[in-house]
């Protein structure tokens, strides 16, 4: 186990999530995001089931952050309720970990 973990957050369009995932990059609570820029999302919110295109982020960060992450997304989320979800990273090329814990807020 590492203390890498990958931070998924889903947003209404590409655009605006490149921008949310720029400004995690930029004040170092990311070492970096990898966006995709259209996904399909079937969810039941408020009674009914939707289907909407959405867009998705794989940030790679410290778990010491998320919290911070998530404070983040529910601040600027255009949702009442954003998806943000962590994932631990159990192994992976060891000097890519390095990398991204060299490159966010300790």
């Amino acid at each position: 186990m590492t203390d890498v973990v990958e931070v998924i957050i889903t947003g209404p369009d590409a655009d605006w999530l490149a921008a949310f995932t720029r400004r995690v990059v930029d004040d170092r609570l990311a070492a970096c995001g990898h966006n995709l820029a259209q996904i399909r999302s079937i969810y039941r919110w408020q009674g009914s089931v939707h289907d909407e295109p959405e867009a998705r982020v794989a940030l790679h960060t410290r778990a010491s952050l998320v919290e911070r992450i998530t404070a983040r997304a529910n601040e600027e989320h255009p949702y009442d309720v954003p998806c943000v979800i962590a994932l631990p990273v159990v192994s992976g090329n060891p000097a890519y970990l390095q990398w991204v814990l060299d490159e966010t807020t300790a």
